[in-house]
């Protein structure tokens, strides 16, 4: 044993006197994989970030399963849709914070932390700054107090890797400020987009819009709780210039077919290889509502009854579409139905309801991030409180005219005459309404505006209490009956993120269904 530590020990020796007299940057060189990246284009880390806020199956479970039953813009009675009936589904629940903070936030901060001394890259790091504030705002509009300052920089150092949990009121500040300097740094002279950017095409002109959109509708959503600041916001916004028609709105547009990350995402949810919308149906709140105002987008929005899988079976008539009422399972609701909806019912299933039409669940249709109508209604808005001066009545019709008009680029068929148009407009009375009624004339039609945009279409809701909407009456309700304020964060802050998550619940009041943004002044 003693010879044969002696042999390891001069063996040892005699290896290290020979590794010492070779070139050490010969050693250190063979730790260096030559095929590996050594940098990477952050014009692809921008146009990968905007396809993600999209493009991937993660981004439907709150928007869709969520929101927009929650909203009552659809219905259904199964489970999983677990915001038809208040239910808590943790993975559902966090999605948004999972998947945005690791998909596209950490790329979007990137680009700009990495472009920020590099002028010639000013304009991917001004459009990254304004989609970064897009998807935050969203964020936070979900769940209240986020990582916004010191988030999406963990590869800066390791002081990020816990980030803290700015206030709402902070976020908000600082994605105006954030707004601003983007809007001031796109440049005709620096590099342009060229076929990176999916949703301007390069028209630098149109991302300044886009930017001014954005902060009209951060503050219209603080206008209960900061009001001067709301005001100066917006109309320094406006003043600057946002949308003036459909073809300034702001979509993320897709290659034809499914095409992996580059496909609307919601259609995967809601189609795609998915049973999402067969058991999913139009709300009968929303179908309803469109019936009493005779909207025409009435057989738009449904896409008739009968077996979404066989078109033979479809029924498209105005006169023959049902909506699901909110809030029940297939056995609670066969308690509501009369003798022949119950004998229908047991026959067919949910498809004696209206289904979603199939003809704006393509793959390559456009992602909603703010439409023109989403503006001209928050003119009008602005117009009825007094904070700007040009006419209501202008804005108002133009922005539902927009909404209608918006359709066509799901589908030609979708379009409406100016008669119908005019006619549903007039119909509204909102030249003759009274202050209160102007306010819920907005708020309805920024409801309908808003489908498909249903985080947008929630938050409004919040904000205004417009539409009136009766909540569901779910015995197993997480919290009770009552249209959650925001949605519980990603269960996995709680063990990875202790300290910052505990503080943030403990400054909002409880990580509850129930427990109001900072801006929600209540409805």
């Amino acid at each position: 044993m003693k010879f044969k530590n002696k042999l390891a020990t001069v063996l040892l020796a005699g290896s290290i006197g020979l590794f010492s007299s070779c070139d050490e940057s010969a050693l250190l060189d063979l730790n260096v994989d030559k095929n590996a990246a050594t940098s990477i284009d952050m014009a692809y880390l921008f146009s990968l970030g905007t396809l993600r806020i999209a493009g991937e199956y993660e981004n439907t479970r709150v928007p869709m399963l969520y929101a927009a039953t929650m909203i009552q813009h659809t219905a259904s009675t199964a489970g999983y849709f677990s915001g038809d009936k208040y239910l808590y589904n943790a993975q559902y629940s966090g999605a948004y914070m999972q998947s945005h903070y690791t998909s596209v936030l950490r790329l979007l901060q990137h680009v700009i932390s990495k472009t920020k001394d590099d002028p010639s890259m000013a304009n991917f790091r001004a459009a990254s700054m304004v989609l970064k504030a897009f998807d935050m705002h969203r964020m936070t509009d979900i769940y209240g107090d986020i990582p916004y300052t010191e988030a999406g920089k963990g590869l800066e150092g390791p002081e990020y890797w816990f980030p803290k949990y700015d206030s709402q009121k902070d976020v908000y500040n600082a994605m105006i400020e954030d707004l601003l300097a983007a809007r001031a740094l796109f440049s005709s002279s620096a590099k342009g987009f060229g076929t990176q950017d999916f949703i301007y095409g390069g028209d630098l002109a149109k991302w300044r819009k886009f930017t001014n959109a954005l902060l009209m509708r951060i503050a219209m959503r603080m206008s209960k709780v900061d009001e001067a600041r709301a005001k100066a916001v917006f109309t320094e916004a406006n003043t600057n210039g946002a949308f003036t028609s459909l073809e300034d709105m702001a979509t993320i547009k897709f290659a034809s077919g499914p095409q992996g990350i580059n496909r609307n995402g919601l259609n995967d949810g809601y189609w795609g290889n998915n049973k999402y919308s067969r058991d999913c149906k139009i709300s009968a709140t929303f179908l309803n509502w469109m019936r009493t105002n005779n909207d025409p987008r009435l057989t738009i929005v449904a896409g008739g009854i009968g077996n979404p899988d066989d078109p033979s079976t479809w029924v498209t008539d105005a006169a023959s579409q049902k909506g699901l009422p909110n809030g029940y399972t297939s056995t609670t609701l066969r308690a509501q139905l009369t003798p022949d909806e119950l004998t229908a019912y047991n026959a067919n299933g949910n498809r004696i309801y209206s289904m979603l039409n199939l003809k704006y669940l393509d793959w390559e249709d456009p992602y909603y991030l703010i439409s023109y109508a989403e503006v001209e209604l928050m003119r009008a808005e602005a117009a009825v409180r007094g904070w700007i001066s040009t006419d209501a009545n202008t804005h108002f019709a133009a922005g539902v005219k927009g909404a209608i008009k918006a359709w066509e680029l799901f589908d030609p068929s979708f379009a409406r005459t100016e008669a119908e148009i005019n006619t549903y407009i007039s119909g509204r009375g909102f030249a003759t309404a009274t202050t209160e009624n102007k306010l819920r004339l907005i708020g309805e039609e920024y409801w309908a505006a808003t489908y498909l945009n249903d985080i947008e279409s929630w938050s409004n809701w919040r904000r205004t209490g417009y539409p009136a909407l009766t909540p569901t009456k779910d015995p197993n309700a997480f919290e009770g009956n009552f249209i959650p304020r925001r949605l519980r964060y990603w269960e996995t802050e709680i063990g990875s993120n202790p300290e910052n998550y505990a503080a943030a619940v403990a400054r909002m009041g409880g990580d509850l269904f129930a427990t109001r943004m900072w801006w929600d002044g209540g409805n």
